[in-house]
């Protein structure tokens, strides 16, 4: 590896830890957001021993989570400790502890981690801290010797580093004392297993915990983290403008003010997953032509009302809302009155309100959780105490418990939560289900990530992304389509209504309320925030690069070469020449080729540095090509460019693509430089680990 570009690459990391370590110190000073950052007791210590005393809890589970998931599977799994075994659990986010006190906890707490890893082996962000807690010990000592712990990991077995954060803080801890009660659980999004994973895992550890703690076991029975309390019209003491019907966050209820800054007349944040900006897209258009029969967004965001500033690579989260179908479903199939407004009280201080309150049902559902997502054999069996007769009951029971039924009768047929009960139940409504038993059990619905596929050079106030339309999907004997597409069938109905195609919005299967919680995203707003990312470019310019990104895995390649058309614009530029550039692309046809009218004119510009090879896969009587085809073709090419210390990046989808890259790289470093196939896997894992081979892949 160039040395300039090793330095950049440890610079990068720790410039990405402190962005995140900064935000949370100055969220704590300056932020009034929804999380409460570092307030888990009525002191707000963040002593973990400390807590645990302070608010009578006899059990704890962690979660460490990137995008959420594995805090909804830590929630499901407090809530089931629970319910079964009436344990006093707190549930909490690793970020908002120390842990010097871990292994002073009393003799009968056990405590419970869900970390999910994040790109080639990380932690994620929030338990960055705890990852250096675990590698500070010293294992001589046995400082956590009194320590009992479970572990689930969530992951994705297409990465290099499959459960990495989840193996490595096992091993910190057993090695360092600790007992790990049952087996380390392992969830797989790359082999879609991971609630499958999940459950088989959990009946195990929960026989496990059972006999460690000598617990008597009793029929599940739902107790509500909070206390309920309806609010009626005119005879509630609530300012109409403190409640929230639909709001990001607390500071953008009327009754507050928005952090921002006179001097430089922006909105500032930070802003982060507990308090996006409300950010105009001021330009969209529809990238595939219209034989393609499918729809991809190009949208632009105005960033310039804030203090948000961007790298080219990283990624932008985007906040969506649920189609107005989808809600009117959910609102019939559990007979909920979606005007009715109500208040949320912690049962203890270790509970943290999942959106702003006081609220109305029908924000809730419209704004806040994710209706339209697949749902779990979990989630069916917490159900069964609610069923509204006998029967149903014991078909939900049965669902449940068999693994092979569930796949045939729900997850086969794509149902969503509403599909499901009503299917279930001959589309009577389930008037029996507590709405805060809803707000427990049903995910939040969280931002959804997209690759920038701007240039923070050319475009530093703009933020572009791309995103394909994802169909919707017909479930069998569903009473509408469910639509899992939720974030881009949003972008899809914002470009129509921005270019004023009624025609073709009129045709369209789902809509939304596209001016949001009283008009707050009006003009096209959207929530968003910018996450850093690692995904970047060699800072020396003279390092050759290696792209693969098929359909909208190109987008953050966009990015890179409007940055380098930039550099080479530059008069002190001129005497510097850039290192190769190549980029493999892959689509169907030409009706789905992106951004395929800017290509030639980057080329021109970059004189020769950018090769760009295109491959279709659904061209009529031709062989399909892919990207490892391509790369395959262009072997000695690709060889030269490694044996000249290129970097490798590759975006998009994960199972397929990114392994197919993975094996064809393998090959043509075997050959081309005349190594074993076992020598040249352990060179391509070599590169991923010192940031050479580069992967942003879902």
């Amino acid at each position: 590896m160039d040395a300039l570009d090793g330095w950049i690459l440890a610079l990068l990391a720790v410039a990405v830890a402190l962005y995140y370590n900064f935000a949370t110190i100055k969220d704590i000073l300056y932020g009034d957001t929804d999380k409460s950052i570092g307030v888990s007791s009525a002191s707000g210590s963040r002593d973990i021993a400390t807590v645990i005393k302070e608010c009578d809890k006899d059990y704890i589970v962690f979660y460490g989570s990137q995008t959420g998931t594995a805090e909804d599977y830590a929630k499901m799994f407090a809530k089931e400790l629970v319910g079964r075994f009436s344990l006093k659990v707190m549930c909490a986010d690793l970020e908002n502890f120390d842990f010097e006190t871990l292994n002073e906890l009393p003799a009968n707490v056990i405590v419970s981690f869900f970390i999910s890893t994040y790109g080639e082996g990380d932690f994620p962000d929030g338990a960055v801290p705890f990852e250096e807690f675990l590698t500070s010990l010293d294992e001589t000592e046995q400082p956590l010797n009194k320590l009992r712990f479970t572990m689930f990991g969530l992951g994705n077995s297409t990465y290099e580093f499959f459960n990495n954060a989840a193996k490595k803080a096992t091993k910190n801890m057993t090695e360092s004392g600790a007992t790990l009660i049952g087996r380390l659980g392992s969830g797989d999004d790359g082999a879609a297993t991971t609630d499958e994973d999940y459950l088989a895992w959990k009946e195990v550890v929960l026989d496990d915990i059972k006999d460690a703690l000598a617990l008597n076991e009793h029929e599940q029975v739902y107790e509500p983290s909070f206390k309920y309390t309806v609010l009626l019209g005119q005879d509630t003491e609530a300012d109409p403008e403190s409640i929230s019907l639909g709001e990001p966050t607390k500071q953008y209820l009327p009754c507050n003010e928005l952090p921002f800054s006179k001097q430089l007349n922006v909105q500032t944040g930070p802003f982060n997953n507990a308090f996006p900006y409300l950010a105009p897209m001021v330009r969209s258009k529809e990238l595939f032509a219209p034989e393609s029969n499918r729809n991809c967004i190009h949208a632009e965001f105005d960033l310039s009302g804030s203090n948000i500033k961007y790298s080219t690579g990283d990624h932008l989260a985007v906040w969506p809302s649920n189609t107005n179908e989808a809600v009117q479903l959910f609102i019939a199939a559990f007979d909920l009155n979606e005007d009715e407004v109500f208040d949320l009280t912690p049962a203890d201080p270790t509970v943290v309100l999942p959106f702003p309150c006081p609220t109305t049902i029908g924000s809730v559902v419209r704004y806040y959780l994710e209706i339209t997502g697949p749902i779990s054999r979990q989630f069916f069996s917490a159900l069964v105490q609610f069923a509204p007769n006998n029967s149903i009951r014991t078909r939900l029971s049965e669902l449940s418990k068999d693994k092979d039924l569930f796949a045939t009768e729900i997850h086969s047929k794509c149902f969503n939560v509403a599909d499901a009960v009503l299917y279930l139940s001959n589309d009577m409504p389930w008037k029996t289900v507590p709405f805060e038993f809803l707000i427990e059990s049903v995910p939040l619905l969280k931002p959804r990530y997209y690759s920038i596929s701007s240039s923070s050079m050319t475009e530093k106030q703009t933020v572009h992304i791309t995103a394909i339309v994802e169909e919707n999907v017909t479930a069998e004997d569903s009473p509408v389509k469910s639509t899992f597409g939720v974030t881009t069938n949003l972008l899809r109905n914002m470009e129509l209504s921005q270019n004023d195609d009624e025609t073709t919005m009129e045709h369209t299967s789902v809509s939304y309320n596209l001016d949001g919680p009283r008009n707050l995203f009006q003009d096209y707003k959207l929530p968003v925030y910018v996450r850093r990312s690692t995904f970047k470019l060699p800072m020396n310019p003279k390092t050759p690069v290696i792209m693969i990104g098929p359909g909208t895995g190109v987008a953050p390649f966009r990015g890179f070469i409007r940055d380098r058309v930039k550099y080479a614009s530059q008069e002190a530029n001129a005497n510097a020449p850039l290192g190769k550039h190549l980029l493999f692309y892959g689509c169907r046809n030409q009706n789905d080729f992106l951004y395929q009218d800017e290509w030639p004119s980057y080329a021109t510009a970059l004189d020769g540095a950018l090769e760009m090879f295109v491959g279709f896969s659904r061209l009529p009587d031709t062989p399909k090509r892919y990207v490892q085809d391509l790369l395959k073709e262009n072997e000695s090419q690709v060889v030269t460019l490694l044996k000249q210390g290129a970097f490798i990046y590759v975006c998009g989808e994960a199972k397929g693509m990114a392994q197919g890259v993975h094996a064809a790289l393998v090959d043509i470093i075997s050959r081309g430089m005349f190594i074993s196939t076992e020598d040249a896997t352990e060179m391509v894992k070599m590169m991923k680990t010192s940031g050479k081979y580069q992967e942003d892949v879902w």
